[in-house]
């Protein structure tokens, strides 16, 4: 089996509502996003020949998923009042509306579902929330 490991960070804002902590409140993450991918066959023919797959082509697709998130509010669906939301658009800040509550590991689930969707064949999503904690979803 052939693995390949690439990572991407984005820089964010969020909040755990209904959670009895700190957490409950607006607090920002430097979340550093590792993805790995596998497959038992390298390609054959062409410019690719010898490679599981392009890295470029690797680390673009989770550098775009990454920049989708960085420096926005992240924020789960219906959490928010809506006067909220308008307050906050009509400031100019950017938000990103999630079906999910915003922790590293429904983070790595979300990023490990779009990849796959992508036609990755993602192995084991890795999601830092800070340099000692960490969610993995996969193998």
């Amino acid at each position: 089996m052939y693995y390949l490991k690439t990572s991407a960070c984005f820089d964010s804002a969020h909040f755990l509502h209904g959670y009895n902590g700190k957490c409950a409140n607006i607090h920002g993450h430097h979340w550093i996003v590792e993805v790995k991918i596998c497959g038992d066959k390298l390609q054959g023919k062409g410019e690719k020949r010898g490679m599981l797959l392009d890295f470029g082509d690797f680390k673009q697709a989770v550098k775009k998923l990454a920049e989708g998130f960085d420096h926005t509010l992240i924020y789960e669906k219906n959490t928010l009042k809506p006067a909220t939301v308008a307050a906050f658009k009509e400031e100019g800040f950017s938000l990103v509306e999630t079906e999910f509550r915003p922790t590293a590991e429904n983070f790595a689930a979300h990023i490990y579902d779009d990849l796959y969707k992508k036609g990755l064949s993602v192995s084991c999503v890795t999601v830092y929330e800070s340099p000692e904690n960490c969610a993995m979803y996969g193998e």
